[in-house]
């Protein structure tokens, strides 16, 4: 028994319109309207799931932002509330020296990059607003 060649059974099959198994002697059952109705419910189900997960992404990247700009906001008015006090600190102790070290450390990078990641969150903030 000789066995066809694929790419020639799909080339006759593109060309006739009609399914590699009805060429090969297999009888397809042709689907019913009541199968195709619940197949549609299903996909129209699906579809509102994931409708349903983007908005919710969405909806919390949007606070995540929100939430980005209120710490933004609260650590400068807590750096600029205490006003360096590692300024006055005695640095002959290596532990103290090492604190005030990295209290000033990031008190620089804090106030170089809070506001440009400030216009960022703000930018973000607004950019994944809901339009409606």
């Amino acid at each position: 028994m000789s066995v066809p060649d694929a790419d020639m059974l799909v080339a006759i099959s593109e060309t006739l319109e009609t399914p590699v198994s009805t060429l090969l002697g297999e009888t397809v059952p042709e689907p019913k309207a009541d199968d195709l109705r619940a197949i549609s419910e299903k996909l129209e189900r699906i579809n509102l799931q994931l409708a349903q997960r983007k908005n919710a992404r969405q909806k919390t990247i949007h606070w995540m932002f929100f939430a980005l700009c209120a710490v933004i906001v609260i650590l400068f008015a807590a750096v600029i509330a205490f006003n360096s006090p590692y300024l006055g600190w005695d640095y002959r102790d290596p532990e103290i020296a090492v604190a005030g070290a990295a209290l000033h450390a990031f008190e620089w990078l804090f106030i170089r990059l809070a506001p440009i990641a400030m216009i960022g969150a703000i930018a973000g903030f607004f950019l994944t607003r809901k339009k409606g």
